[in-house]
């Protein structure tokens, strides 16, 4: 059972569990994985990931020392197009073969079949148990969005007649929970409450059967027809020598368990158990927290699992959140909470251990399988790692901003060794514990788990290691370089966009920074630097590139899928960082980069090939979960013995979103939205040209027209055609707003759409008589030419796909300022346009840019445009308009301060084309 297998490939030995299932056997084995292959605990992994390698410069390296040749050495930060261009293209896929997921061939009825004849068994009516569609409309409003809001209080009854009005078979929230509580059937386990003795004293802690919760996962009818069983290595090109990660199943810790797993009982099916813990606030006052512990199953996919309306997490526990204030020694005290975490942990999972030694049948979709699971845990407390160190390798602290001081995992066995010594002399332990580089807890939850190496469990974290890590110090630091004032005066001129949030108070005076402010600030942040002249007349060009690699690295890590181009990429930026973070030294900002955060990034790519892309167990999906398991659950309460109600509670919910995903079952994008109506009907063209800025509206609406009634004329002779064009009629209905649903540029079905909206509003004056400025935002039109990725297009490509040296510029995108968007009537469509060939109803007045460059800036990776001097406009389908685009407005060493916010895309003339809006435009403009 603990015997160590010897793996050829050290990528492969993964994380904490697998619960394995074979289809000849009913007994399931747990297996610990061992890094035999490694000679000592502190070996280099640079041989693992690639371009993590020395720190001595190759081939244009850019590590300078001196300003002069920081200038003169700068390296192209070139497109990487190409290789994301791969991940829209069918991969080629190579299925794990053997019998590996082959379903048993007892079958069992599929769990809305059984669900149908338990409601069927109480009554033939089909919103059974409720009496009505209505009865049942107000059970879901009140018990799935309101919570425990009273319906109906007793004192109004007899004034409303309420419930008589509306046919309800229950009058009060009492008599509705009977019904629910009586009648509908259970999906997920109820909770438990047990006593946890630690230090003397007793803690309640509330869980659910795991077991359980794992089985209602894989049996949800939901996600029958989308469960993974078996391991995939996606690859790019036919050859297969690029290889594409996503999915937990696409890593290489699945297909290299699942092969030993094949190897010593065929059929076996893994489940990955994916356990997410982390303590919030349940309350702004009277300091009240929870600690929720979350699971979800990674058979399921991650576009699934993410979305908390699919409801593919499930809350099993919750932890205990006393501080024991009552133990004064500080040491003893943090010694007592890490105990009581693992005493609580081991008390929830211990489920597993035995299904470890008999086996799960579970079904789904009405075939069953034997399975086994494992699980990934989040929380640093979990590996028994002092503060401050890495949880993945054995790095020294003095090491921790050396990018090469990047180790393979702490080694596991030595680590079981010394807790094993727990019972016996107790300074012989805590010296072992010591060696081993662990603080000395008894009994860890984790340490007689089979088939674990917990130290390969902790996960990379974007929210709390990128956003609240590394991007937290890169902003302390840029704010301690320029200081407050011109940095704040750039942040109150930046034009406004959908996507961008305009901090008009500055950034520096902000405190307690979340992180989707540290998101926000990230999306701007370049585009105040540009430009910006350090104190004593220093060089910033280290300080912009330690920024955009930076940028680039938080972008790059976020991708959905990654190829092993795209990873290298990664790790390049993350070189780049290091290459040029000495500036904050020479600036005085800094002594050391000795941040434990900034070390754990470089173990990414290790990572990402185990595990396919962070978004599998990203944190930033189970923060949006307190507020659904906790935050909502404990404002049910009365305040009193909570845990009890708010279980319950979720107990109800759970029931109530259930019965509704049975009722949807049994009762059974477009890219461009417009408004129904105008927002403005008939503007007159004048007030096109005074209060839209649309001054040349009729000379380019008649290009337009005759453009596209001879779409064979040149520009020249549609100018010339033009000039006898005479306009039909003297106003139009216009729109001032626009929407767009984005597709996903990697071509994954299961990822969101991002939403996008352009304004188009003239300026008004508010009620209080205060002028409020206008609103014309820019965004990237399509010339005809633009590809689904990247800037250019069609047009100035040779034979060999590179961009047609020849030119100054690319074709295929643009940036424009949108005015106007209109629509015509249908008599104008007519008397215009009498042929069966009509234009679009939606037309767009925009006024041109420059077009882009041939490349971008060498140092901040942007591309820069104008505006000409005098105004070129064009009349333009609303369809053609891809996304709304961010720009920088050039500053230069000072902001003028006659700019604002309102009127800087009209007074500025050069601008930077911003990728960092979201991650759609990073993906397609950069």
């Amino acid at each position: 059972m603990q015997q160590a297998l010897t793996m050829k490939n050290p990528l492969a030995p993964m994380i904490l569990w697998t619960m394995m299932a074979s289809r000849l056997t009913q007994h399931l084995s747990f297996l610990r994985l061992q890094f035999l292959t490694i000679p000592t605990p502190r070996k280099k992994i640079s041989k693992l990931i690639g371009s993590l390698q020395p720190r001595t410069p190759g081939p244009g390296a850019n590590v300078p020392t001196t300003e002069d040749a920081a200038a003169t050495e700068a390296p192209v930060i070139a497109s990487s197009v190409p290789s994301e261009e791969r991940f829209v293209q069918r991969p080629h896929i190579t299925k794990f073969g053997g019998q590996a997921g082959a379903p048993l061939p007892q079958r069992q009825a599929p769990t809305f079949e059984q669900y149908e004849a338990h409601i069927s068994a109480l009554d033939s009516n089909e919103w059974s148990p409720f009496k009505s569609r209505m009865d049942w409309a107000i059970a879901r409003w009140g018990k799935g969005k309101f919570m425990n809001l009273f319906f109906f209080h007793k004192a109004d009854m007899s004034l409303l007649k309420v419930p008589e009005a509306l046919g309800l078979s229950y009058r009060t929230s009492a008599e509705l929970n009977e019904i629910i509580d009586k009648n509908l059937p259970t999906g997920r386990p109820a909770f438990q409450r047990e006593e946890i003795v630690v230090a003397g004293e007793a803690f309640d802690v509330y869980f659910r059967d795991i077991i359980e919760c794992i089985r209602a996962l894989y049996s949800d009818p939901e996600f029958a027809n989308v469960l993974v069983f078996v391991p995939e290595r996606h690859y790019a090109d036919m050859d297969k020598t690029v290889r594409l990660y996503h999915d937990l199943h696409t890593g290489k810790w699945w297909w290299a368990t699942q092969k030993i797993l094949e190897q010593r009982r065929p059929g076996a099916t893994i489940i990955p158990i994916i356990i997410s813990t982390d303590k919030t606030q349940t309350t702004m006052f009277r300091n009240k927290s929870a600690y929720p512990v979350y699971m979800n199953i990674g058979n399921i996919p991650k576009g699934i699992r993410r979305k908390p309306s699919r409801q593919a997490y499930i809350l099993i526990g919750y932890l205990p959140t006393t501080r024991l204030e009552h133990i004064k020694v500080a040491a003893a005290r943090r010694r007592a909470i890490a105990n009581l975490y693992h005493a609580c942990m081991r008390k929830i999972l211990s489920p597993l251990k035995a299904a470890g030694l008999d086996g799960i049948y579970m079904a789904s979709g009405g075939l069953g399988r034997y399975i086994h699971g494992e699980r990934r845990a989040w929380t640093c407390l979990a590996t028994g790692c002092k503060a401050g160190e890495c949880p993945t390798c054995p790095v020294e602290s003095g090491e921790l901003g050396d990018l090469e001081a990047l180790y393979e995992p702490r080694d596991l066995e030595a680590v079981l060794a010394a807790l094993a010594k727990a019972e016996g002399d107790a300074t012989e332990f805590t010296r072992a514990c010591k060696d081993a580089g662990i603080k000395p807890i008894h009994h860890l939850f984790w340490e007689d788990l089979p088939f674990v190496n917990i130290f390969l469990s902790i996960t990379p974290d974007i929210l709390h290691q990128l956003f609240q890590g590394v991007i937290k110090h890169v902003v302390a630091w840029v704010k301690d370089a320029y200081g407050p004032v011109e940095i704040d005066a750039r942040c109150r001129r930046l034009p406004p966009n959908h996507n961008v949030r305009l901090f008009l108070k500055g950034i520096t005076t902000l405190s307690r920074i979340s992180g989707t402010e540290h998101s926000q600030i990230c999306r701007i942040l370049l585009g105040l630097l540009v430009d910006l002249r350090l104190p004593e007349g220093q060089s910033p060009i280290r300080l912009v590139r330690a920024v955009r690699a930076a940028l680039d690295f938080l972008y790059h890590s976020q991708y959905p899928i990654h190829s092993s181009e795209t990873i290298d990429q990664l790790a390049r930026h993350l070189k780049h960082f290091h290459d040029n973070k000495a500036i904050f030294v020479d600036l005085g900002i800094r002594q050391n980069f000795n941040i434990p955060k900034l070390h754990n990034v470089g173990h990414y790519p290790l990572f990402i090939h185990l595990f396919g892309t962070f978004d599998n167990f990203n944190t930033e999906h189970t923060e949006r979960l307190h507020i659904d398991f906790t935050k909502d659950a404990y404002r049910a309460t009365n305040r009193k013995d909570e845990y009890f109600q708010m279980t319950l509670w979720l107990e109800r919910k759970e029931k109530i979103l259930r019965h509704e995903k049975y009722i949807r079952c049994f009762l059974q994008h477009r890219h461009l939205q417009m408004t129904k109506h105008p927002s403005v009907y008939g503007v007159k063209l004048e007030a096109l040209a005074t209060h839209y800025g649309a001054e040349f509206f009729t000379d380019a609406f008649a290009r337009f027209v005759v453009a596209f009634k001879n779409p064979a004329f040149s520009a020249r002779k549609a100018e010339h055609g033009a000039a006898d064009f005479m306009m039909p009629f003297q106003s139009v209905s216009v729109y001032h707003k626009v929407k767009f649903w984005n597709e996903d540029p990697f071509g994954q079905e299961d990822h969101s759409d991002t939403l996008n909206v352009i304004h188009v509003k003239p300026g008004y004056t508010n009620k209080r008589g205060r002028l409020i400025g206008g609103r014309f935002d820019t965004a990237m039109a399509n010339d005809g030419t633009g590809e689904h990725m990247g800037i250019k297009g069609t047009f100035g490509l040779t034979s060999d796909s590179e961009i047609d040296m020849k030119s100054d510029v690319v074709e295929g995108y643009r940036v424009v300022q949108v005015r106007v968007i209109f629509s015509l009537t249908a008599t104008s469509l007519e008397n215009l346009f009498p042929g069966p060939h009509k234009p679009p109803l939606h037309l767009a007045y925009v006024e041109l840019f420059t077009k882009f460059p041939h490349s971008p800036d060498r140092i901040h990776g942007m591309y820069k445009i104008s505006r000409p001097m005098e105004r070129v406009a064009s009349i333009i389908p609303v369809a053609n308009l891809r996304r709304s685009v961010h720009l920088f407005p050039q500053f230069g060493p000072v902001a003028p301060r006659e700019w604002t916010s309102q009127n800087v895309i009209d007074r500025c003339s050069h601008f930077y084309v911003s990728p960092w809006s979201d991650r759609h435009a990073y993906i397609t403009i950069k």
